[in-house]
């Protein structure tokens, strides 16, 4: 049976730009950005008659959103057990970003916000959601190249029980394709193991790492802002210290990260570009971190949004021993289509990490790996500026496929047209929403990633605002709370959507974000105590 026997003899032609009406420069107002802990944080765990109840302090939050809110909110009791409470002592920030139920508390605030403001009663049918989701169309697709791979291993019967690590030829191919990547590789695929997904990774890292350590163990690190699942997967097997990073004009400075190393921290876990705000690490710092970390601490680099923006040469230093890497197929389609990924790492780390997975879970889905075999061979045809196959290229392949050059080269020719239109697509979706939400709020400025962060003025608390702009436009917005941004009015802006559907969203968001700073709660709801204002 030979692959990609159907490769159409005529390309289609490249997608029509489906950005917003309307100019849309590069050039927008890009405030810095610091996921610092504010008073009004603060003021949750002051109140918490038991700080290390994250359930507590998750209904202490929603109860000051619902007694700010007034009489637009719905869970009344919730606001009068903030009105009856009092500060009990005194907390600082250090505290908050060093305690494990402060992540705990986001989980809560994340479930809560999923599965209790975000439903799907709504009379008027669904609504513009700009967050991720598996309802409202994404303005990317799957390509056409990876769909005749996943159709051909299902004619093949090819979804059985496989090696832990993933199969050879596909680690065979990444490993070639993460030597074009980082300056001075020298992987095989006895450096590569196969996962599904980004999270699954992660989560079964930190089991390997730090399971079994004592209590009293240094703490990991965690850099934010961040995604509230990977975090919680480390806090979840030992004691974790949260490191904000600043983000100014697409840059994320890891000097705190820095600084906060000792050489008894277990583990590093730290995004290479935020998935919050799109910045990404100077290869400069990078570098420094892992020269300084000590040869026992694992540096996770979390890969998965270095995507959609500039490129730069990966440094030497991601090769070191003492890091691994989470890596993901390129975003430049659904990822949750081909829901996979692999770690690179020290070949003796990968062979530990084979007696985890063999225990544990197994192998991932043996159906992928012909997608993931073709698409690392053209991501690496495409960065070494390959235009034609020969029979070097047609031979990296296994004899079974019984590939041919010219159907070879159609799926090629397909698979980079349509990576470099939806790339223009989702580039132009992302500049052009920029540009509209800059008249609106203060928007960070991505280098990376279809995500955006904008921070408004019009309330401080960023689960508010976006329950308040839910319950008043419709609009699905992800607050900035759940990502770990602390402090200010910050939303999380998915921008890989249709046009027509980014057009709404922001039509119904503007009359309410330049309004200008939240009506306040009433006069005789401002005070929870005779003589002391709430905060």
């Amino acid at each position: 049976m030979q692959l990609f026997t159907d490769a159409p003899a005529r390309l289609l032609p490249p997608l029509p730009p489906d950005a917003l009406a309307g100019p849309a420069p590069r050039t927008y107002r890009a405030d810095s950005f610091a996921p610092a802990v504010d008073d009004r944080t603060l003021e949750v765990f002051r109140r918490a008659r038991n700080p290390d109840d994250p359930l507590e302090l998750r209904d202490l939050w929603l109860g000051r959103v619902e007694h700010e809110m007034g009489c637009h909110g719905n869970r009344p009791w919730l606001a009068d057990r903030w009105r009856q409470g009092a500060p009990l002592r005194d907390v600082t920030a250090e505290e908050v970003l060093s305690s494990g139920v402060t992540v705990s508390l986001i989980h809560e605030l994340h479930h809560c916000f999923f599965h209790e403001e975000l439903t799907d009663d709504s009379p008027s049918g669904p609504q513009p959601s700009l967050i991720p989701d598996s309802v409202t169309a994404c303005a990317a697709e799957l390509p056409q190249t990876v769909r005749d791979c996943l159709s051909y291993a299902l004619r093949r019967d090819w979804y059985g029980y496989s090696d832990s690590c993933g199969r050879i030829p596909a680690r065979e191919a990444l490993a070639a394709f993460e030597n074009q990547r980082v300056e001075g590789a020298c992987y095989t695929s006895g450096n590569l193991a196969l996962t599904m997904g980004g999270a699954f990774a992660i989560s079964g890292l930190a089991d390997l790492i730090l399971s079994g350590r004592p209590a009293s163990a240094a703490p990991a690190l965690c850099a934010i802002p961040n995604q509230p699942a990977p975090v919680a997967a480390v806090a979840r097997r030992g004691t974790v210290r949260l490191v904000p990073l600043t983000c100014t004009d697409g840059i994320m400075s890891i000097g705190p990260l820095i600084a906060a190393l000792t050489p008894n921290t277990p583990l590093v876990l730290l995004p290479t570009a935020a998935g919050t705000t799109g910045a990404r690490i100077p290869e400069p710092e990078l570098a420094d971190l892992i020269r300084q970390s000590a040869s026992t601490t694992a540096i996770l680099l979390d890969e998965s949004h270095e995507w959609l923006g500039e490129t730069t040469p990966l440094c030497s230093a991601r090769s070191a021993s003492n890091v691994i890497r989470i890596c993901g197929n390129p975003h430049i389609w659904q990822p949750q289509a081909v829901e996979s990924g692999w770690i690179v790492a020290d070949r003796a780390f990968i062979a530990d990490y084979y007696e985890y997975a063999s225990t544990s879970f197994g192998g991932p889905p043996s159906l992928l790996y012909t997608a993931i075999e073709v698409t690392a061979r053209m991501e690496r045809w495409l960065i070494s500026g390959t235009d034609r196959i020969g029979p070097a290229e047609a031979a990296e392949f296994e004899p079974g496929y019984r590939l041919c050059r010219t159907p070879l080269q159609r799926a090629y020719d397909r698979y980079r047209l349509e990576r470099h239109s939806r790339q223009t697509t989702l580039m132009a979706l992302r500049d052009a929403t920029a540009h509209h939400l800059s008249h609106m709020a203060a928007v960070t400025r991505p280098r990376c990633s279809v995500n955006l962060l904008l921070t408004t003025r019009r309330c401080d608390d960023s689960y508010r605002l976006a329950t308040e702009l839910l319950r008043k436009t419709g609009v699905a917005t992800y607050p900035g709370i759940l990502d770990f941004c602390f402090a200010g009015g910050t939303l999380r802006i998915t921008t890989a959507k249709q046009r027509t559907h980014l057009a709404t969203a922001l039509s119904r968001l503007r009359p309410v974000l330049e309004r200008g700073p939240s009506d306040p709660a009433p006069a005789d709801r401002h005070r929870t105590n005779p003589g002391k204002e709430n905060p």
